[in-house]
Order: structure tokens, then C-alpha cells, then sequence
């Protein structure tokens, strides 16, 4: 059953902005990614995406439009897709690893 297995190891890192690098796997509607930020990543507008996920390493801190969220390693993350949920996010460890669950 090899397609039940998502083998990450084997997926290149890809960096679309300083301080970030992530390796994803779609299937059907989902992308399943694996995502690690830097202390030195900013995060350069707005999100509004929704995410699903886990912060596998690390402690995360997440600026929901002014009110700050931390996100200790092993805590779960949901956050809602669209502009009430705009949102911006910043490692407060030297790297922070995230498995997300998200929509295509």
C-alpha cells in the first residue's frame, strides 16, 4: 500500500522566500506540506489561507492583526480560511517545523 505512504525524505526542499522551505505532496483537493521557517523569515503580507497542521519542532508565533498567538512545539494549529483570519507568522526558535493540512 505505497500509496497510502507520503515519503517526504525523498522530496526536494523548495525555498519560494528567505527563511522559509517547505516539501509538499497533493493528492485530490489536499496538499500535505511540510513547512520550516527560520528566525530570520518575515513574513512579507497577509496571509488568508486556511491551515491545518502541527508544529512538529520549534515554537511558533502567529500575529493574528495585532493579537499574538504562540504555538509551542506539539501544539495543533487551525486558522480558518479568509480575511477575518489574516494572519502573519514568525519562528520564535531558531528554525520552527510545521506539518500542514490544507486545501488546493
Amino acid at each position: 500500500m505505497d500509496d497510502c505512504r507520503i515519503a517526504f525524505e525523498s522530496l526536494e526542499w523548495q525555498s519560494p522566500v528567505p527563511g522559509a522551505r517547505s516539501k509538499s505532496h497533493c493528492r485530490g483537493n489536499r496538499q500535505f506540506r511540510l513547512l520550516e521557517l527560520s528566525a530570520e523569515f518575515v513574513e512579507p503580507d497577509w496571509c488568508s489561507k486556511g491551515h491545518t497542521g502541527l508544529v512538529v519542532r520549534g515554537e511558533l508565533e502567529i500575529d493574528f492583526q495585532g493579537r499574538l498567538v504562540r504555538f509551542p512545539e506539539g501544539s495543533g494549529i487551525v486558522i480558518p480560511p479568509g480575511s477575518g483570519s489574516a494572519h502573519k507568522a514568525r519562528s520564535l526558535t531558531a528554525t520552527a517545523l510545521l506539518f500542514l493540512v490544507e486545501e488546493v
